[in-house]
């Protein structure tokens, strides 16, 4: 059995905060020292490192609050932070260790990397990218972090900023497309937990590659994995191609 470690869970009454924390009860090596929401002031000192759902101004708070006594480490998946925010989460990765993603999904992540390599191999003057998403009702940012991650893939397969070739969503007279972009389109409806799928389309073939969430559990496990490995390592910004071993060292 591993190491005893001892975990927070920052949004703890928000769905993904349950759900981390069945996870997390269900584990013989994690003690949960704390659950807290915002506005609550958990004692840092009990926790090895905490896994945050919350919100983006929350999750800033938290990051700030943990660099400036040194820990715990942090897991943060809370989506829609500005630049401003991100800059903040950069800032205190200098003093402990945080792992983000949009996604802690481990098929999500084997399919940002199928994208990447696609979009790499499918010239952008004959191939077009649309990423299609789907969430519940109550999500309120989009598109969302693991659309903005695959856009982000297609972007690096093609060796482009993502800003560079994102185009706005189609509405009205739009004109005819502009030939390399990468069109984004949401859905906000019922209950669904996460969909995906990234479409590429020649003039001869369309080629898609997709995921979909069966059960929110599987979040929760990708979290806690990435809480038992983030705990130990020093002070930087991860994400989960670095939990998982994707990305060489």
């Amino acid at each position: 059995m591993s190491a005893i470690f001892h975990a927070g869970i920052s949004g703890a009454r928000g769905r993904m905060g349950r759900a981390v924390s069945a996870v997390l009860d269900a584990r013989e090596d994690v003690v949960v020292a704390a659950r807290f929401d915002r506005g609550e002031s958990p004692d840092l000192s009990l926790c090895d490192v905490i896994i945050d759902f919350s919100t983006p101004e929350a999750s800033v708070e938290l990051a700030q609050a943990c660099a400036a006594v040194g820990g715990p480490a942090l897991v943060i998946g809370s989506t829609g932070l500005t630049e401003e925010q991100d800059a903040e989460i950069l800032k205190a990765a200098e003093k402990i260790a945080i792992v983000r993603s949009g996604n802690f999904s481990l098929g999500v992540n084997i399919l940002i990397g199928l994208v990447e390599h696609a979009a790499q191999r499918l010239d952008a003057r004959d191939w077009d990218i649309e990423i299609s998403e789907a969430h519940h009702r109550r999500k309120v940012d989009a598109p969302s972090g693991t659309a903005l991650m695959l856009g982000e893939a297609v972007a690096n397969g093609r060796a482009e900023d993502l800003e560079d070739i994102r185009m706005p969503p189609w509405d009205g007279i739009t004109g005819p497309r502009e030939t390399g972009k990468i069109g984004f389109s949401s859905t906000r409806a019922g209950g669904i937990i996460g969909e995906h799928t990234v479409l590429f389309a020649s003039d001869d073939e369309v080629l898609t590659l997709s995921h979909s969430a069966i059960d929110r559990s599987l979040f929760a496990k990708g979290a806690v994995a990435a809480a038992a490995w983030v705990r130990s390592r020093k002070p930087g910004l991860y994400d989960m191609q670095d939990v998982l071993g994707f990305r060489q060292a």
